[in-house]
């Protein structure tokens, strides 16, 4: 089987000892050093470690101290913690669809979907590109809003040189199968003073120093054996993420011309760093997306839907206040990639075989 992705951190080896014999392995000086690293990639003053991306998004929406009935309009297209997030923090969600050639939210949705009530922009930069910011950030301040950036996959990108978690509040995940992991852990990128010392104290339950409690807070933190789990990776991140591009590019090119496959696009003025590298099976296919992943399974070829419905399209979220009037048929492009939506193999750990495999299978698959 070619997996879908791959797990390698045996370069943190060197660090995590150096933690575990330091006897000190919770908060400290490794995450320090994480977060420097960090804000180098994202072009930000800040980076506030902390122990997921959702917690990332949680934190980020709480510090903006948002009020009942505020709304933060995102993308009904995403992994649900985006969704979880802003329940979480006891806002309402409004939905903008999604463009098909990038994943993300459209800025023409989005224009629609502000009301008065309307307080935060959560764009999401899906499988490794940013929405169009070029839009959306005029957008937003046009309208007095705040921009909080889902970056979860999205660690190195940038839209016209501008990294990503770069043009508001950045928030990211470090999952196990993200471009930059720490196991579990998330970061939130800033440039402004004040909203990072408040995210700091709400991270540390409210405290400023020991036993100094300014606000309720949370414990947010994370530890020093996480960090340095990440460190390494963000000291070769041009390295990975040229890998990742390479193979994207291998794909694309081999890929061309397959009947009723829709290959993803690298548009123009965005670095796009792969995270995912995301086919749409188009109705016209030879095979249903399903079908289709279940060929390649059978196969060798590891695959992942990434997402299988519209993010509220569940029994949980029926019947939510918090997500009034959401329905389905309201975001036709999102309905339309869930269904057609699925990615291939494209981390840096494929070896030349193993592209030539995957494009193998996949155009005798779909009957090129």
């Amino acid at each position: 089987m070619i997996p879908i992705t791959v797990v390698d951190v045996r370069d943190a080896e060197d660090l995590v000892v150096e933690v575990l014999r330091s006897g000190a392995i919770a908060q400290g000086p490794m995450v320090k050093r994480f977060e420097d690293a960090f804000a180098s990639v994202s072009g930000t003053k800040h980076a506030i470690a902390v122990n997921n991306g959702t917690t990332a998004l949680v934190a980020a929406i709480q510090a903006l101290d948002l009020q009942p009935g505020d709304e933060v309009v995102t993308s009904p297209f995403t992994f649900v913690a985006t969704l979880n997030a802003i329940l979480e923090a006891g806002a309402t969600v409004r939905f903008a669809d999604i463009r098909r050639d990038d994943f993300a939210i459209d800025p023409d949705a989005v224009a629609a979907a502000i009301t008065d009530r309307t307080k935060v922009l959560m764009p999401v930069h899906l499988y490794g590109q940013t929405a169009d910011m070029g839009k959306l950030a005029p957008l937003a301040a046009e309208h007095g809003l705040k921009i909080i950036e889902d970056s979860a996959q999205a660690v190195g990108a940038s839209f016209q040189g501008k990294p990503s978690g770069s043009f508001g509040i950045g928030c990211f995940s470090l999952y196990a199968t993200k471009n930059v992991t720490t196991a579990e852990g998330g970061v939130i990128t800033t440039d402004d003073d004040k909203l990072a010392d408040s995210l700091r104290v709400l991270r540390n339950q409210g405290m400023r120093a020991r036993y100094q409690y300014e606000v309720a807070g949370h414990n947010y933190r994370m530890t020093d054996l996480h960090a340095a789990v990440g460190i390494p990776q963000l000291e070769k991140l041009d390295q990975l993420t040229a890998a990742r591009q390479a193979n994207a590019k291998r794909l694309s090119e081999g890929l061309a011309g397959t009947p009723g496959l829709d290959i993803p696009q690298v548009l123009p003025g965005r670095e796009h760093v792969w995270h995912q590298y995301t086919v749409l099976v188009g109705p016209h296919a030879m095979l249903s997306r399903d079908e289709f992943a279940a060929a390649l399974t059978e196969r060798g070829i590891g695959n992942g839907i990434y997402y299988p419905k519209i993010v509220f399209d569940y029994d949980c979220y029926r019947d939510n206040p918090l997500i009034p009037d959401a329905k389905v048929e309201d975001f036709p492009v999102a309905a339309s990639v869930a269904a057609q939506a699925l990615s291939l193999p494209v981390h840096p750990h494929l070896s030349e075989s193993d592209l030539d495999t995957i494009i193998e299978t996949v155009r005798e698959v779909l009957g090129a």
